[in-house]
């Protein structure tokens, strides 16, 4: 890739999709995921943008979602 920018976007995502895993798999019984989201919220974080993260962190099979818990 030719553009040091877009790459620097990838990573920083890479890293925060790894962060989220990291925080639901270090719960078994679920991590609330409006506690995940004030975290990142601290952190500038939109509601848009965490529905998107754990949107394609389930679709990826990476996470699942059940009410308001996730699971890893």
């Amino acid at each position: 890739m030719n553009n040091p920018q877009a790459l620097n976007q990838i990573q920083a995502m890479r890293k925060i999709l790894d962060a989220v895993i990291d925080a639901v798999k270090a719960s078994p019984m679920g991590t609330p995921a409006g506690s995940l989201y004030a975290v990142l919220m601290t952190q500038g974080c939109s509601l848009n943008q965490f529905e998107a993260i754990i949107g394609a962190l389930c679709k990826a099979g990476k996470i699942r979602k059940e009410g308001h818990l996730l699971f890893a």
